[in-house]
């Protein structure tokens, strides 16, 4: 699969839901986003990055593969944010300083169409707050920390 960059418009539109995890087409693009996140050395890639909107992410982290279909963070450690360099398959070459939460709590599909919840903290808390982005048309270049704006000036 192509990786859509900037500044094409599908990476600021809110991605729709998938109603079946389950169909073919949405197991084959499972498959197809994992290898084409690996094949570009890549941690995480949302759909809409490889021009389909939808709410879907491929996330390996630690040698295990997730797969998140419609994912909605439900909680944050709102006293607890990190700043941290950032890249992004849509923009490449660019690393940006980021303020995300240290911690979230999500709750999405997998692959198998179950209900999942998830506890992430550091780099999966990080990377899962990157792709939902994506999936809501959010881009990092949106969220740069500010102390990192001010130094361009």
């Amino acid at each position: 699969m192509k990786i859509i960059t900037y500044p094409n418009r599908i990476l600021e539109n809110k991605a729709k839901k998938i109603k079946d995890p389950l169909d073919k087409d949405i197991q084959k693009l499972i498959k197809k986003m994992r290898e084409t996140m690996l094949s570009n050395d890549g941690i995480g890639l949302a759909g809409p990055q490889v021009g389909v909107s939808l709410q879907i992410c491929v996330i390996e982290y630690e040698n295990v593969f997730y797969t998140f279909i419609n994912p909605k963070i439900t909680a944050y450690s709102k006293d607890e944010k990190v700043i941290a360099e950032e890249g992004c398959l849509s923009f490449p070459g660019k690393f940006l300083m980021v303020e995300r939460y240290e911690k979230i709590k999500v709750r999405y599909l997998n692959e198998k169409g179950k209900k999942c919840k998830m506890k992430a903290t550091g780099t999966l808390s990080r990377a899962l707050q990157h792709e939902i982005d994506h999936l809501n048309g959010i881009l990092f270049i949106n969220k740069v920390c500010l102390k990192q704006k001010n130094k361009k000036n």
